[in-house]
Formats: structure tokens, sequence, C-alpha cells
């Protein structure tokens, strides 16, 4: 009996065959144009991006944890303060807090949408705490209404991490536009993904994005060799600039096709015991970079697909206030129990516009034959 055909978690050549013509084009023009870095390529999809997002200004960086870090350091935030964010994250959101000095406060998740849950937020706000740093996980976004409203009644700026939210909505208003300022990953894997590294931060703030261009461009001031403040190199090549605009007029087509195939997922699965199905929180529109349901008996679950050339990824098998490199925030086992909870179960299906919906019924269907429900 031959192999069943495998389903990769997720497929670029196929994404890449859809517009190849136009990836040509765009890349062909970089390189007979010989600007490489500070290319027109960069500055129009900064342009295009705000656009996008529903902000005035963005600026370009070399990749999402650099936008963390840059946008961290341009809110001022440094030693002896604390930033309030969640451990159900990739590490560079508790990484970039501790690369400025500062410590980072956890609160749990809310155990539906895995995004921050704004309920915890209020006990772990201090005398210290300078900024509140959302995560829009797996392209949900979190409760920026009353993640927003704590923020005012206490004074402090909200920031988003929307490296996984290229597109998604709260109320109507897209990610990069939901709090003062936002950071996205353009790594290749996201809903909008570079052939390489690179990130953005967004804001509508004119003199916060001013800072944030003058620390990724070695602090420059008005003239050339004028260093003015203590800087780094995170400029986004053209090359990767003009493949995110090509990439970007496909994007909302995109969403809509992931959209399709979690309602697919959602609808075959309903009712499947022994497995969570991830929901839409009311008022959200998620973009879903990731389809992530839950299962107590997760492994044995990740196991069975792979036997059946499935594959699937755990998004994330350690909340980050339990990994050493965090140890410096005090974290322990027990502090989040949604999240400690999370990251035993959590298992992310593969999902992306090129998936047949046939595939998406086939993993549905090993899912279900599984856990003894089909």
């Amino acid at each position: 009996m031959s192999e069943p055909r495998r389903i990769p978690i997720v497929d670029l050549k196929a994404q890449l065959e859809r517009i190849r013509p136009e990836i040509d084009e765009a890349i062909a023009r970089v390189l007979a144009s010989t600007a490489f870095v500070f290319g027109e390529d960069v500055k129009a999809l900064e342009r295009e991006f705000a656009d996008f997002c529903g902000t005035t200004h963005a600026c370009a960086v070399a990749n999402g944890t650099d936008a963390l870090h840059i946008a961290l350091r341009a809110h001022g935030i440094g030693p002896g303060d604390e930033v309030v964010t969640v451990a159900n994250t990739f590490i560079a959101t508790g990484e970039a807090i501790l690369l400025v000095g500062a410590k980072p406060v956890f609160v749990d998740v809310d155990a539906e949408t895995f995004t921050m849950d704004p309920q915890r937020l209020e006990e772990a706000i201090t005398p210290r705490t300078r900024l509140l740093l959302p995560v829009h996980l797996y392209g949900h976004p979190a409760d920026m209404t009353a993640i927003g409203e704590v923020g005012r009644r206490h004074g402090l700026p909200v920031l988003e991490d929307a490296a996984q939210a290229h597109g998604a909505e709260w109320r109507g208003r897209r990610a990069g536009a939901l709090g003062h300022a936002a950071c996205f990953s353009f790594y290749p894997a996201k809903n909008l993904g570079a052939y390489g590294d690179a990130g953005m931060i967004t804001s509508s703030d004119a003199e916060f994005v001013a800072r944030v261009r003058q620390i990724a461009n070695h602090g420059a001031g008005a003239h050339q060799y004028d260093n003015v403040v203590l800087g780094t190199n995170s400029r986004l090549d053209s090359l990767q600039a003009a493949i995110l605009r090509v990439k970007l007029r496909h994007l909302e087509r995109w969403t809509e096709e992931r959209r399709s195939r979690a309602a697919v997922y959602s609808r075959t699965l309903e009712g499947a015991s022994g497995v969570t199905l991830p929901r839409e929180r009311e008022g959200a529109r998620s973009s879903w970079h990731l389809y992530t349901i839950r299962s107590a008996r997760r492994d044995a679950l990740q196991a069975h697909l792979k036997e059946r050339g499935i594959a699937s990824a755990v998004h994330y098998p350690r909340p980050i206030h339990l990994q050493p490199s965090m140890a410096g925030a005090g974290g322990k086992a027990g502090d989040l129990p949604v999240s400690e909870q999370v990251s035993r179960e959590v298992l992310c299906l593969p999902i992306y516009p090129e998936l047949p919906d046939e595939d998406v019924e086939r993993i549905a269907r090993e899912v279900r034959l599984f856990v003894g429900s089909d």
C-alpha cells in the first residue's frame, strides 16, 4: 500500500508559484536599481503597510525581535521598569523586555483565545509598570478594548505584539492600529512573510516613529555621521521590501482563504470528544495564522498525525516564564495555571491559503479517528 500524501504545516513553494512572475519582476527591479538599502521599495512598503493597518506611520526594521526591542527603547523603557505581558508567546516577547534592562511581569491568558486575560491585568500593575504588551496570538487579537481601558486608567501606553496578526481585526480596526504602537514580524512562515527576516513598527505618533527610525539607524541625527543616541543597525533591505510589497497586495485575499479553511476545520471537528476547538471572540476577526486545537493527549495525537503524513506543530511547549533565559523575571511553575495547562495541550494543524479543502477534511477525519468520534 502506498504511503499517504504528505501535508506540510506550511507550503511556501505553493505560495510562490501563485505569484512567481510578480516576485521575479520585483527582485529584478531592485537588482537593476542597485539601491539595496534605503531604497524606494522600503519607503513604499512603509507607506503601504501603514495604510493597510490604518496608521499614519510605519518604520521597517530587520526583524520582529528588533521591532519589539526598538519599540520598547523608543517608549523609554529601561532598567528598573516593568512591562506587563503574557508567557504564552514566543520567547522574543520577553527577551526584548530583558534586553532593554526592564522586567517582564506575566499575567495569565484567556483559555479560549489564548490571549491576555484583561481581568488579571490590573493586579499585575505596580508603581514600576511603564507599558502593557499584549500578544495577538495565532492571529486572534487580544481584547484591546478592555486592555486599553486599563492602560488609560493607569496612564500606560499599550504596545501590540502583532507578529502573528497581519490583517487581524478587533471591532473593525486592524492590528497595528489598536494601541499606541505595534510590532510585526515578517518571518517567512507568517501570513505576510519575507524571504528572510524582516519586521515593522506601526504607530500614528509621528514623534515616536521618528525615535524608532533614529534608533534603528545607528542613532543617526540630521547629518551623516552625526550619531546623537546609542542606536543599532536594523535596516530592512530593499529586496525584502519589494517582495513584501508584492505579497501585501494579496494579503486580504489570503486572509479570507485562511478563514475559509478554519471554517472547514471547525465544521468538521465540531463535537469531537476530547478536543477543544479555537473560537473567535465576539468583535474579533482572526487572521488564522495558526489553527490551534487542545487535547489532553496532544503528544499521542501529534504522533498519530505524523504516522499518516500530516505535519503539526506545538506553539508553544513551554510558557516563557519557565524558560531558563527568563529566570531573571522570577517566574515559577504554578504562577500561570492556564498558560501552563495550555502549553501541555495545544497542537497547531496545517492552515495556509493553498491548502485544499479536501486536505483540511482529511486532517480533521484523522483527528476524529484518533479521539474515537468518527
